[in-house]
């Protein structure tokens, strides 16, 4: 009873002050909350598997292995959070029958190989997805849904197409929407536009104001441009000039089989075109690809958010092959003049490309 008594005077004393303060002014303290948070990404180009690639991979008995062509690259690939390709040709399934130009059709192996070396983000939205009609696509979504990536641009239903998809990595919120200028004249079916995004001003706003206030960050995948040029349209600078108004913080070009600039418009990276990733093409400019990496930081401090692109820096990629054989991505910086005869003058000749409009965009992805 002695020790508990000096106890309940203390607390009948600190209510007393209590109640003597209680109209006076109370101090508040604010702390800073000061976080900072980082995604890394990679990206490629055009997955075009003409029939000389998917022959060289053929293993027999309808069996195909694509992974050794992507061997070289995949190290780095695997470096990054995320990682994006475009497949071109569609994934239609084998029991359509595979198929070359103009109107493709890839085995499945060679999205088991690409997710295998680490590509977890990927554009069904080009001028190819049509090509093997309603069943491919709705195969090519039955594929992917078994993957753990990240898809866009084509949907076997309506509901599927309106869907708002929010992904989260390292407490940054991304989206990703893809869509398509051309479709090689091909349409779909009427009420089944959802098959393929086809781009129009009025259909992005509408889905980036959907999502834009979920997500710190908006990629657009566009399949855009004029083949084999390495200059932008002036159609591709004002639809990259009307999604930076919209608040799209990448934008991931492709479409014309070369590689084109990267340049920021505000604060929205813009990349034209990263040209083939691999492909059976002939001649020098289309099988001269190009990778580009960045990382996304997003810093909080106390209420206010940042988002900012950082540390973009472009590298080239070579598809060799031997007639039509031995095809591999190979960076330039493990090429040597018996794979690519003068490889390093064309390195600077195509490093002035990528740096045309903004020279600050840093070369050297691969050591």
């Amino acid at each position: 009873m002695k020790k508990i008594l000096p106890i309940i005077l203390l607390l009948v004393f600190s209510l007393l002050v209590s109640c003597s303060n209680k109209n006076e002014d109370t101090q508040v303290y604010k702390f800073n909350v000061f976080k900072e948070y980082k995604l890394s990404m990679i990206m490629a180009g055009d997955a075009l598997i003409h029939n000389g690639v998917y022959s060289d991979a053929h293993l027999g008995n309808n069996k195909y292995e694509f992974k050794p062509m992507f061997e070289e690259i995949k190290p780095f690939v695997q470096e990054y959070d995320l990682a994006f390709y475009n497949q071109e040709t569609i994934i239609g399934g084998k029991e359509l029958g595979l198929s070359t130009y103009p109107r493709f059709n890839s085995p499945e192996e060679i999205g088991d190989a690409l997710v295998d070396a680490g590509f977890n983000i990927v554009s069904l939205a080009n001028n190819h997805t049509l090509d093997r009609g309603e069943k491919a696509i709705l195969n090519s979504w039955d594929y992917w849904q078994k993957k753990k990536v990240v898809i866009a641009g084509s949907y076997p239903s309506q509901e599927e197409r309106d869907k708002i998809r929010v992904y989260e990595k390292n407490n940054i919120r991304y989206t990703l929407l893809a869509y398509t200028t051309s479709t090689n004249g091909l349409k779909t079916p009427n009420g089944k536009e959802y098959l393929v995004n086809v781009y129009s001003d009025e259909i992005v706003k509408e889905d980036i104001e959907k999502v834009r206030d979920k997500v710190d960050v908006v990629m657009v995948s566009m399949h855009w441009g004029i083949e084999y040029t390495h200059t932008p349209t002036e159609e591709q600078k004002r639809i990259a000039n009307y999604l930076a108004s919209l608040g799209v913080d990448i934008i991931i070009g492709h479409h014309p089989h070369v590689i084109q600039p990267i340049e920021f418009i505000g604060d929205t990276l813009v990349i034209y075109s990263l040209g083939n990733f691999i492909s059976a093409q002939i001649g020098l400019p289309r099988l001269i690809g190009m990778m580009v990496s960045l990382n996304i930081v997003k810093k909080v401090d106390n209420d206010q958010i940042t988002i900012k692109i950082e540390d973009v820096k472009g590298d080239l990629i070579y598809t060799y092959y031997d007639n039509f054989k031995n095809f591999k991505v190979i960076p330039f910086s493990k090429l040597n003049n018996n794979l690519l005869k003068n490889y390093e003058k064309i390195k600077e000749e195509y490093i002035a490309i990528i740096n045309n409009y903004d020279k600050t965009i840093s070369v050297g992805i691969f050591k």
